[in-house]
């Protein structure tokens, strides 16, 4: 496998690693969620996060998954495609000691039709322009992998209109030059 050059960092904002600049590797596609917007969406999800069981799926460099760990989620899976970014997860999760953190190298798509556990919390950040938001989103709901109330965080391009499962209530959401991103709860 090829290994890509680290030119950026992430760092996490708040928590137990409250400060640590983390390596991402330079991919393709690969778009961390910007520290400003992440600093918004912890804010959105702070009376929730403590216990909570969290699914990151379409991890890249694991910043919304790791934020989530560090500010006291109880369990998090990282869902990465590319064996080469699940890899740098591991060694991430390694590195923090992370073990309430678990890496899955997995076609997410694929990895959704596995029987389920329900999630409090789940970020879909899938890449852009693949149209893999609303399938995603069907199968999230189909198999049994939200809980009751859970919280659903989508970052998409800006302007998308994903057609979204009817039962899900928009609770937050804000717009920057490219990206829209919403926080929605499952309801009945």
């Amino acid at each position: 496998m090829k290994a890509f050059p680290l030119p950026g960092k992430v760092r996490i904002i708040s928590g137990e690693w409250r400060g640590r600049r983390l390596p991402v590797p330079d991919f393709p596609g690969l778009r961390p969620t910007p520290e400003r917007l992440r600093e918004t969406l912890f804010n959105w999800l702070q009376p929730t996060i403590i216990a909570a069981t969290c699914l990151d799926l379409f991890a890249g460099s694991g910043a919304l998954g790791l934020e989530a760990a560090s500010r006291g989620a109880a369990q998090v899976l990282l869902v990465e495609k590319n064996p080469i970014l699940a890899a740098h997860l591991r060694a991430q999760c390694q590195l923090l000691n992370a073990v309430q953190v678990q890496v899955q190298q997995a076609d997410t798509l694929l990895f959704l039709l596995q029987p389920a556990q329900a999630f409090d919390l789940v970020f879909l950040d899938p890449p852009f322009q693949q149209d893999l938001l609303a399938p995603v989103c069907g199968l999230l709901e189909k198999h049994g992998w939200l809980s009751e109330r859970a919280k659903i965080y989508v970052e998409m391009e800006k302007g998308a209109t994903p057609i979204l499962p009817s039962n899900w209530r928009l609770l937050k959401q804000q717009s920057s030059q490219q990206v829209d991103s919403c926080l929605y709860v499952r309801g009945a």
